[in-house]
């Protein structure tokens, strides 16, 4: 199936909320739609899916590589009409500033997608057609189907953005003007949007995204230009494992899952490969829940808000309790991010589970934001030493561990540049900053799974 890749010139421009209309639009329409985000974001995704009804799916180039963005396409778009797909800052911003790698334009050309480029003309008019005729030229390798300019004053600046773009010869036409709507944007905090969770757009937010973007765009040209490929892609071909299967005969093992409004931040592939790898996975609430499911022979605390909801996880000491109980006992735990404040000794003062001798406390400003490449200096319960995964950091919170506290990763940036030593381990528990993607290495979800049922056989 080949994508509509919804770009723009650079972050801030509407990207999101286009998308959310769109996706709510083709819906309404009784379209099955897959949606995508380009690149490592966890939020965006959660908003997609309550737009369309399914799971949204991260592309990757720079975590998963071509081959693994490939078998996540394929994936989520298996019994759907169209896949739409949402870039991540501006249309060429990647992860290196000589090439496209990690970027929506990357993603576009190993998709073959179709690019719709969302373009911010709320203090433009015929510069807007040079801004385009830029973008539009600068890979010959791409496929622009169309323009939708956002934050449109009236009638009489949509004229003169049309116009502008009509005497340029060869650019993609116009397919919408959508006017200012402020009402429409979705609250930003610390880490980006409001998660989808918290329900940001109140009721009926997303029937009036539909209207607002059925009333200013031409779906219909958009969706007559897809038709006429869509035909020519199997949607048959079988797809490969995301990850090696456990082997025959070997029993599966329950690992308990930390998902609600405080720990939301997982890939699907994530899930998915540890389930794959053998496990079956047990989701349980930290803020609610006051035990952890039975029989788990492991427990992943993925990312989330949890300094938001600080004071309420404190008060569940039933569950603080037991955590900090069976990871005494041995029991495999991996904490990412969130999880792993939710292992500290507190976050802002308030108590948590205390496996980590740490305090969790909020800076003022981004403490980490990027790429990271991780290679294990020491075995860990996701693989032996010399495992190499790639994630990503992104946090405004700090720990200071003290140095007798084992650090089992070696961290890179996406260029090379070491960075200081990370991913701590006290026992079987593994709590690091860095959100991985299991994408990056098929290895490492199997090596999780397989340690979690040795050391409850043991």
């Amino acid at each position: 199936m080949r994508p509509l890749i919804i770009a723009a010139p650079a972050s801030g421009c509407g990207k999101t909320t286009v998308t959310l209309g769109v996706l709510a639009a083709l819906r309404r329409r009784g379209l099955r739609v897959a949606p995508f985000k380009v690149g490592p974001d966890f939020i965006d995704p959660g908003h997609h899916a309550r737009a369309a009804g399914r799971v949204s799916r991260n592309l990757d180039g720079w975590m998963c590589g071509e081959a693994g963005v490939r078998r996540i396409f394929a994936r989520g778009v298996r019994g759907t009409d169209l896949a739409v797909v949402e870039g991540v800052m501006g249309l060429f911003d990647g992860a290196a500033g000589a090439s496209e790698e990690g970027s929506t334009a990357e993603i576009a050309r190993w998709l073959r997608g179709r690019i719709l480029l969302v373009v911010n003309a709320g203090a433009q008019a015929r510069s807007a057609a040079a801004l385009v005729q830029g973008f539009c030229r600068f890979d010959a390798r791409l496929e622009f189907a169309g323009i939708l300019f956002n934050q449109v004053a009236g009638p009489r600046h949509e004229e003169l953005l049309r116009q502008a773009v009509c005497s340029v010869p060869g650019l993609p036409p116009v397919l919408g003007c959508l006017p200012r709507r402020e009402d429409l944007q979705v609250p930003e905090r610390h880490l980006g949007l409001v998660t989808a969770g918290e329900n940001p757009g109140g009721p009926g937010y997303f029937d009036r995204l539909a209207e607002w973007v059925e009333a200013h765009a031409d779906l219909d040209l958009l969706l007559a230009a897809d038709r006429e490929t869509l035909d020519v892609f199997d949607r048959t071909a079988p797809e490969p494992p995301p990850t090696p299967a456990r082997g025959r005969g070997a029993p599966p093992v329950r690992i308990g899952v930390a998902r609600d409004e405080a720990f939301c931040f997982y890939y699907p592939e994530n899930l998915e490969a540890l389930e794959s790898a053998g496990a079956e996975l047990a989701f349980f609430s930290p803020l609610e829940d006051r035990s952890l499911p039975e029989g788990v022979g492991g427990l992943y605390l993925g990312g989330g808000y949890p300094e938001l909801y600080a004071e309420r996880l404190a008060s569940n000491k039933e569950l603080l309790g037991q955590i900090r109980q069976v990871a005494a006992g041995g029991l495999p735990i991996y904490a990412e991010c969130g999880g792993f404040m939710l292992l500290a000794e507190s976050i802002e003062g308030a108590p948590m589970a205390g496996v980590f001798p740490a305090a969790a406390r909020m800076l003022k400003g981004r403490k980490a934001l990027g790429y990271r490449e991780v290679t294990q200096s020491a075995a860990t319960p996701l693989g032996p030493a010399a495992t190499v995964m790639r994630g990503h950091e992104f946090h405004y919170s700090q720990m200071d561990l003290p140095p007798a506290i084992a650090r089992c990763y070696r961290l890179a940036r996406s260029g090379g540049e070491e960075l200081e030593a990370e991913g701590c381990r006290v026992g079987n528990v593994l709590g690091s900053y860095i959100h991985l993607h299991f994408g990056s290495n098929p290895l490492v979800a199997r090596n999780f799974v397989d340690f979690c049922r040795r050391v409850k056989g043991s």
